[in-house]
């Protein structure tokens, strides 16, 4: 009698296919109003790369990523002068500067570039727009009402140092939910997987049925389309 496959394990929950909710108990956003705030403390997040600065305006308290060289008891000012670390609208930064932690739509607390090391460039202010270079060296047009952090993130580096062992990288990846280690189905046998055993090589369609029990529905699922780019 064989197993469960991963899909069917994953979907009933269990110790290994569960996250840690206290990883995401730290949600990144904006302050609603304007002002000092002040970094109560560095802390460590699971769930994200980067640390996390605990900030305090007024009686709000509010998350964002650190920069490099924050330090505790520091003030930054959010809707001030453009300096490091502090909050600034898209288009109150000067152009060529870098900038972190960028909201998509105003308001939204902050959607892009939030991982350790990331920055990006405000390339140039065009009235109610604003055209910021990403690290691949695309551009996005934003709102020049959007906000953004001063700064490069904290924490480049972080890929250099190896993991070492297994164990170190599984329960890094469990903290986050992440199904590791990731095997190739046709590596299983038959009885584990239905794309299993490649005896044969004979290749099954990695398209699945949109009505197919969680045992079959393995493989693309509603893929947009398949193939090779031309």
């Amino acid at each position: 009698m064989g197993k469960r496959i991963i899909s069917q394990a994953r979907g009933k929950g269990s110790l290994t296919y569960r996250v840690k909710k206290k990883a995401f108990t730290r949600k990144i956003g904006y302050p609603i109003k304007s002002g000092e705030a002040e970094i109560l403390k560095l802390v460590h997040s699971p769930a994200h790369t980067a640390p996390l600065m605990k900030l305090k305006l007024d009686k709000e308290i509010f998350y964002n990523p650190a920069f490099n060289g924050a330090f505790e008891g520091q003030k930054i000012m959010v809707e001030g002068e453009a300096k490091e670390g502090n909050i600034l609208r898209l288009k109150d930064i000067p152009d060529g500067t870098r900038v972190y932690n960028i909201e998509k739509n105003p308001g939204d607390g902050g959607k892009m570039i939030r991982t350790a090391g990331s920055s990006s460039i405000v390339s140039k202010n065009q009235g109610a727009k604003a055209i910021i270079t990403m690290a691949n060296k695309k551009t996005v047009t934003l709102n020049s009402n959007c906000r953004a952090t001063i700064g490069v993130i904290a924490g480049d580096g972080r890929t250099l140092k190896p993991l070492v062992t297994a164990g170190r990288k599984y329960y890094k990846m469990k903290a986050r939910s992440k199904l590791w280690p990731r095997v190739s189905a046709v590596a299983m046998n038959a009885i584990d997987h239905p794309f299993g055993s490649g005896r044969g090589k004979r290749i099954k369609s990695k398209i699945a049925k949109r009505n197919a029990p969680p045992g079959r529905r393995v493989g693309h699922l509603r893929p947009k389309r398949t193939g090779c780019k031309k």
